[in-house]
């Protein structure tokens, strides 16, 4: 038996004025994802509870079976796993982001797509200027990197699960003024926050960045700390062996979390020119070896918080093309399979940020009884009865079991 999920990340949306008020995966043309809805069932499942701020960091928990309120500790940890960092009992990771912000407002939490090369060497100063032996900047994949915080005792952490903070994203062209981090520890974080503009303000990279009309990194942004936290491995929880997919650190450290293997595709950018096709082929490719491969795919999402319901349409077209047909046409020659696509969580183009609510999900296979369903949309499965309030036992109930119609 093989497994495999799909994740289009943020795909979920509202109807759009601008293409006739259909949702984006209304308008796409994705023939084979409307395939596995016609072959098997569509359904929803809520997968941020409303006391946690949406986000993909709860959201793909949720969806890999785990229990936030179990488990969650915040998202920088899990990032941090990625990179094989290991955290101390009391220490706790900083999601740190270059932005763009002028006159207070959020023009861009990517800071114009920096790259990888010239993150790491604005880290390299921000370590030099504003860090020390407790406080350690790390470079990740463009505008996301980490600051870890280590502690040497409980009295030495000024943080705790009260400490609150807001991502980047979820501000763009917004005013920042009220978002700073508040609770215990934050006099640390908006310090550093802070100091960081005068730090990057004569930067060389930001110079050469402003030279070739760029926009420069103004700012450190930090948000979603927490300490590493204590998942049980998935194959001892569904006897499973599983591979990810996938060019964002936040998935990669999960995969870490939970025992997954981790396999790199060469291109996979994290971002509307993600080798899509490489990712189909990888996953094909693990099947082999694997008894569920997941397959992230972040560009849904990019395209959301750009506003660009154009660029997501054609993220989605892309993923159903070189990614859900190549896939499902696989499977189909191997046997006893079963594929579910589903997003973590809804990114309306209208509002660009991250949301609650409902995400549709289309799954087909062994023990999967057809219900009639048509195509893969919210509508659709909005008019399904499967329904998931609590996304964690969406995993459980598909691998143990299927599901059966309507």
């Amino acid at each position: 038996m093989k497994w495999v999920i799909i994740i289009p990340d943020g795909c979920a949306d509202f109807p759009v004025e601008s293409i006739g008020g259909k949702t984006p995966l209304q308008a796409a043309k994705i023939p084979n994802m409307d395939r596995i809805a016609q072959q098997g069932v569509v359904g929803r499942s809520d997968n941020v509870p409303r006391v946690f701020t949406p986000g993909s960091e709860v959201a793909n928990m949720t969806l890999f079976g785990y229990n936030p309120h179990e488990f969650f500790t915040g998202r920088a940890p899990i990032e941090a796993a990625a990179q094989g960092i290991q955290l101390g009992p009391y220490d706790w990771a900083i999601r740190c982001n270059l932005v763009t912000v002028q006159d207070q407002i959020m023009v861009d939490f990517t800071a114009d797509h920096i790259s990888s090369e010239e993150a790491a060497e604005m880290l390299r100063t921000a370590q030099e200027k504003l860090g020390n032996a407790q406080l350690e900047f790390v470079p990740g994949v463009s505008y996301r990197n980490l600051l870890i915080y280590r502690g040497q005792s409980p009295s030495d952490v000024p943080f705790s699960s009260d400490t609150r903070t807001t991502a980047p994203h979820d501000l763009t062209d917004e005013s920042i003024e009220s978002d700073f981090p508040k609770g215990p520890g934050c006099e640390l974080l908006c310090r550093l926050m802070e100091e960081s503009q005068a730090v990057f303000q004569d930067h060389p990279v930001n110079q050469k960045r402003v030279a070739a009309g760029k926009r420069p990194a103004t700012n450190l942004w930090l948000w979603g700390l927490g300490k590493t936290p204590q998942l049980p491995s998935f194959e001892s929880l569904h006897g499973c062996r599983g591979a990810m997919i996938t060019a964002v650190d936040l998935l990669r450290g999960l995969a870490a979390l939970i025992g997954w293997d981790r396999i790199d595709v060469v291109g996979a950018t994290g971002y509307l020119d993600t080798n899509y096709a490489g990712k189909g082929q990888a996953a094909i490719e693990a099947l082999k070896t694997h008894d569920i491969v997941c397959v992230h795919v972040e560009a849904t999402d990019e395209a959301s918080h750009e506003g660009r319901v154009d660029e997501k349409i054609k993220a989605l077209e892309a993923i159903d093309h070189h990614v859900v047909g190549p896939v499902l046409d696989a499977l189909e020659k191997i046997g006893d399979y079963r594929i579910l696509v589903m997003p973590d969580h809804p990114t309306p183009v209208s509002t660009k940020k991250h949301s609650h609510g409902w995400v549709p999900f289309a799954t087909c296979g062994k023990g999967i009884q057809a219900d009639g369903s048509k195509s893969y949309d919210e509508v659709a499965a909005g008019e399904s009865n499967l329904q998931f309030p609590d996304g964690w036992k969406l995993i459980p109930s598909w691998i143990q079991a299927g599901f059966s119609g309507r």
